[in-house]
């Protein structure tokens, strides 16, 4: 049985325009990876693709086994290379809806999920629904809530880091 939840990722004082233009510049992928590398050493952006028709993005985390959790370890025999991919769709009156997916080379389940931008009194959110599932019984449920809690942790480093970059491109707009 798959596992899903929300998380609302809410950016202040930023619209929803400023969002959808950090979503289509390279500098904006980097910066995430970048502070990514400081969970994990080997992350990259593999392509960003911007077209009349949305965002398309690929990126590599790979995670050295020694850093997984031990029931993680059980599965996984080697580093965990995790191909990330999210979509997005055009910007259309403030506001746009994407997917996002993870994978793992052999990996025993999969996670997948939807995404949304939209506008607010305060400024803009993005609202995540992911769904993990594994397919090995018995330890297959406590695997998904673990990626789940996990990946609640990566939408906030992903939220400070995005705020962080939006915070600089408005600054640098002022001076």
């Amino acid at each position: 049985m798959a596992r899903r939840l929300d998380y609302s990722a809410r950016y202040p004082l930023h619209t929803t325009e400023e969002l959808y233009a950090a979503l289509q510049s390279r500098d904006y992928w980097e910066a995430r990876v970048a502070e990514m590398r400081k969970y994990a050493p080997n992350n990259e952006v593999v392509s960003l693709d911007v077209t009349d028709d949305g965002i398309d993005v690929v990126l590599h985390h790979t995670l050295p086994r020694e850093m997984l959790p031990e029931i993680a370890q059980t599965v996984m025999r080697k580093d965990m290379v995790i191909t990330r991919k999210e979509s997005w769709g055009p910007f259309d009156h403030d506001e746009t809806e994407g997917k996002f997916s993870a994978s793992i080379p052999a990996g025993p389940g999969s996670l997948t999920g939807s995404i949304r931008l939209f506008p607010t009194e305060t400024g803009a959110t993005m609202r995540f629904s992911p769904t993990a599932k594994v397919f090995i019984p018995m330890v297959g449920p406590r695997l998904e809530q673990l990626m789940l809690v996990n990946l609640v942790d990566l939408f906030r480093a992903e939220q400070e880091e995005t705020l962080r970059y939006l915070d600089n491109q408005t600054a640098d707009k002022s001076v």
